[in-house]
């Protein structure tokens, strides 16, 4: 459900550049959205159609870049994609840090 919280996010940083540039449409919003997040790319996307009615997004396109699980390891440097959420590092098995997969932002607007 925090699907609905975020789309409405969204449509506000959306239609504020929108209003920045004078665009009178959005035609695609582009965002990039870690694995870690849990979004479901969908639930926005339906969101977007409902909350987007009657202003400058209406009929905008949801481009979602999905951005994978990365972890580097503290101590010797290892950096890959985890197969699932253990994060003990698969070389040596020390901690990792959490290099990517936790985004969730517009990366671009197109406007017209």
């Amino acid at each position: 459900m925090h699907e609905l919280a975020i789309t409405e996010n969204v449509l506000r940083i959306a239609l504020d550049e929108a209003e920045k540039h004078d665009a009178r449409r959005i035609r695609v919003i582009r965002l990039r959205v870690g694995k870690l997040t849990q979004v479901v790319p969908e639930s926005v996307e339906f969101y977007l159609g409902l909350l987007a009615q009657n202003t400058a997004a209406a009929g905008a396109k949801l481009e979602v870049e999905a951005v994978p699980v990365v972890v580097k390891c503290t101590v010797c440097g290892e950096c890959y994609c985890p197969e699932h959420l253990d994060f003990g590092c698969r070389r040596c098995g020390e901690p990792t840090d959490i290099v990517s997969g936790r985004e969730l932002y517009v990366d671009s607007i197109e406007l017209e």
